[in-house]
């Protein structure tokens, strides 16, 4: 049993295995839209990828028009804090994106990463093609039937339908607030195990 969500050796065997069954489209940028918990986090982690151009912290997920962090810290709406990654697929695959998804939070708590706790923290991907939507169900269920978490994934897959770019002072919000604590004590640990674990991956 794998207890560590950040682990790749069962999920690089589901990006291998996948890769003979769907066709890569490599001829332009592509988008991905994740939430893995906190967006401070996720943008920290994927700014870091080599092939990876733009990481925007922001929402999606919601119905109210303009939403605010505030209004998602309240809990109340839909939206969940996500980024949009911008990648060139012939550098980086929304494939291996996955297996970084996976691999850097618990998709088992619901509505939760740690000590956040809220339906704006959940475990969301929302794709933006029918590929993307097969690949991320198809990875979801090979990790619950191999049982890498002793719990269910709970992660939601969703269309994706609309983004809001966060406001100003959460962009690069890891970058510009160092020595911030939540900066020090919870995304510090998670970098530095993550340029441990996908060195192979970083940006030169």
């Amino acid at each position: 049993m794998i207890n560590h969500p950040m682990t790749r050796v069962l999920i690089i065997s589901l990006i291998v295995f996948s890769t003979s069954i769907f066709s890569q489209s490599k001829n332009n940028m592509e988008i991905a839209t994740f939430g893995t918990g906190c967006f401070w986090c996720t943008e920290a982690i994927f700014d870091k990828l080599e092939g990876v151009t733009e990481v925007l912290p922001g929402y999606s997920g919601g119905e109210e028009s303009n939403p605010n962090y505030k209004l998602i810290c309240s809990g109340t709406t839909k939206y969940a804090e996500i980024v949009q990654i911008k990648f060139n697929p012939e550098v980086i695959t929304f494939d291996e994106l996955l297996e970084i998804f996976w691999s850097i939070h618990n998709p088992t708590t619901l509505n939760r990463q740690g000590a956040d706790v809220g339906p704006q923290y959940r475990s969301v991907i929302f794709y933006h093609n029918q590929i993307q939507k097969e690949k991320a169900e198809l990875y979801k269920q090979k990790l619950m039937d191999a049982k890498v978490w002793e719990n269910p994934v709970v992660t939601e897959i969703s269309p994706f339908v609309s983004f809001y770019k966060a406001e100003k002072e959460h962009l690069d919000f890891y970058k510009n607030n160092p020595a911030n604590g939540y900066c020090s004590f919870v995304i510090t640990p998670k970098v530095e195990k993550f340029e441990k674990v996908f060195s192979d991956k970083l940006k030169k």
